[in-house]
Parts: C-alpha cells; structure tokens; sequence
C-alpha cells in the first residue's frame, strides 16, 4: 500500500498526515487486507472528475461496470453520499446532498482550508472543493469509511480531499488554523459537549468559522434527553439537548456569535436503506405506529444546523 497522504505533507498539517499514514498501515482490523486487495483491484483514473453535482463524478465509465459494481459493494456500507464511481452510481444510505443544500446557500468557502470531524468517506469534502475549498482535511477513525475514498482516490487521483483513520480525541494538542471546521453528527456522541466545542474552536483560526450540525429536542424548554439504552438503535449517544441548552453550551465554550441556519426533521426519504447499505436504516428505528417517535420511546430525529463565527482573538 502506497502513502496516500503523500500531497498532505506538503501542507501545514505534516504531523496529521504522518499520523494519519501510521494509524493506517498499522491497523489491526482483520478485513484490512481484504478491503486494501479490493482498491488494488481497480483501475487508476486519470483525475476526471465533475464535482459540481449532487452525485459528485469521479473517473470516467469504465468498460467493464459489473466487475466495478461487485468491487465496490466490496466496501459496503455506504452511508454518504450519493456517489457516481466511474461510471456506477452509488444510492448511499443517506441523501447527503439534502444537508448540503440546506448548508451551501449559507457558507463561503472560496480558498478556504476545512477540518471536517467525522467526515464519513469524504463526500461533503468534495461538496467543499466544488464549493471552492482550496483543501479538506477529514478525520473518521471508521475504517471502511477510509477505505472507500481510498477507492475513490484510486479512480480520480489528486484531489485535495483527505480521510484519514482519526478521531478528534487522537488530533494533537497543538493542531489549529483551519479557516472553517465542520462537526456534524459528532456532538451528540461526546460524553463532555462543552469541551468538544471549546476544541473546535481552538482547532479554528481567529476569524474563522465552525458549522455545527447536531440533534436537537424541539421546544422553548431547557431540557436534555440522556437516553439509558440507545437512541433510534445508535450506541453511544449521550445528550440530545433543546435548543436553549444548546446555546448554554455554545456560550460555555466561548462560542457566543453562532447563528441558525435551520432545523430539519429526518425523513425516511433521506436516510434509508438501499442496495448499498443493506442494514437497518431509519425505518426500522421508528415506531411503526407512532413514526414521531423512535423504537425506544423517544423524540424521533430532529437536527440544527449552526454557523458560528470565532473570535479575531486568538485562542488560548
């Protein structure tokens, strides 16, 4: 396997990308070299790619789409996008394109160099590059999700669109200066919220920007949903806050310009199962006779979408 951070070294963010690259080639997970075999496999494009579209295009078609078909359901699930892969498209799981358009009509990313935390396979990356980010850099220590913009790179090399096999409690303490860093579908799976945001502010220039994506409770109380169990069959989640805490939470970090951009309820039509990602999907973590609520008993899915200016001042 060849270094695929070899242009990020070229960046301000050598240390991420030597990381990065040590994370990958030592991983233990047993079906590494399976999925490595799979990326092997395909042929490597030449860098055409169209990414202006809500299934961004990358690699030109090729001849034979039944064996380019059968290697990329190899990397199942696919859970972002959609995705047009030399040629076949990929019905991910989500409808990622629907957050983005709620996002883009709000955001200015010419030139821009972007953290995304929990980036998935680097779908939204490319969303920021047709959007006129100068560089992306995505961390999510799911590996599959890694593997499938390794699959992606193969097929349209030289994007300046990075995944690499990282968490945020594994960035080093020293790392900041991104002009925009993104955190969607993060903050509900941390234990410590109000430090999670005080670290995206410190991982973002003065002067720059965070959008925040996270679930919510509707109403105008101050309430926090801390569920027992699961929540709609997610482990892990750990605090679903109203809207009012939510805003405690953001000024407790320091956080005090942050402006809404919308609050959406998720429908069945935008996260579902597909050919692609064959699990259960939201369909079937809904009560069947009362889909406003989940399978446990609580509030069925409901997200805000912030964009939050940081302070001219430098961080501490």
């Amino acid at each position: 396997m060849k270094n695929p951070y070899t242009q990020l070294q070229t960046s301000a963010w050598l240390d991420l990308a030597e990381l990065g690259w040590h994370l990958l080639k030592n991983s233990p997970h047993g079906d590494l070299p399976h999925w490595l075999e799979i990326i092997e496999d395909l042929d490597e494009g030449d860098g055409y790619c169209r990414l202006d579209c809500k299934a961004p295009v990358l690699g030109r078609p090729v001849t034979d789409t039944l064996r380019l078909r059968q290697r990329l359901l190899g990397l199942h699930p696919w859970r972002k996008g959609p995705l047009e892969l030399g040629g076949i498209r990929i019905d991910t799981e989500w409808r990622s394109d629907w957050k983005w358009e709620r996002l883009e009509p709000h955001l200015d990313l010419g030139g821009q160099r972007i953290l995304d935390i929990g980036c998935g396979n680097g779908y939204f990356g490319l969303r920021m590059l047709a959007a006129g980010a100068e560089l992306v850099v995505g961390i999510d220590p799911t590996l599959i999700f890694v593997m499938q913009w390794l699959a992606m790179q193969k097929l349209c090399p030289g994007l300046n669109n990075f995944v690499l096999p990282l968490g945020i409690e594994d960035l080093p303490a020293d790392t900041s200066g991104f002009d925009s860093v993104f955190s969607m579908g993060v903050l509900y799976h941390r234990r410590k919220p109000v430090e999670h945001l005080a670290q995206l502010k410190n991982l973002t220039r003065p002067g720059g920007q965070i959008i925040l994506e996270t679930l919510v409770l509707e109403g105008q109380g101050r309430e926090i949903l801390k569920p027992p169990g699961r929540y709609a069959r997610m482990n892990n989640v750990h605090a679903i806050p109203s809207m009012a805490v939510l805003r405690d939470w953001l000024e407790g970090a320091g956080l005090t310009e942050a402006g809404l951009i919308g609050v959406s309820r998720t429908t069945t039509d935008e996260q579902r199962s597909t050919e692609w990602m064959t699990f259960e999907s939201l369909q079937q973590c809904l009560d069947v006779s009362n889909p406003s609520v989940t399978v446990e008993g609580h509030p069925a899915p409901v997200r805000a979408a912030f964009l939050i200016r940081v302070s001219g001042q430098a961080n501490n």
